[in-house]
């Protein structure tokens, strides 16, 4: 098991516009509408929390990344 320190936190973006926003567009084009387009926006942490090495490679199973993004395997052990 991983004796590294993991982290989730849950960021939840508001967004203002005049028209639906697709939901395929990126985070990239979100933040150049709110800089300097036509949309308004507003960022706010909903919860950060200190995660165990298994419970980070579930985590990252779940959102479709690989566990070796951050050097774990699939049962949270650091690969060497």
């Amino acid at each position: 098991m991983s004796t590294r320190k993991f982290y989730r936190t849950v960021i939840q973006l508001e967004v203002l516009s005049e028209e639906p926003i697709n939901d395929c567009v990126s985070l990239e084009q979100l933040s150049r509408e709110i800089e300097g387009g036509d949309f308004s926006g507003q960022l706010e942490t909903v919860s950060s929390e200190e995660v165990s090495g298994k419970k980070m490679a579930k985590l990252l199973l779940k959102q479709g990344s690989d566990t070796e993004f951050f050097m774990l395997d699939e049962e949270g052990n650091d690969i060497e």
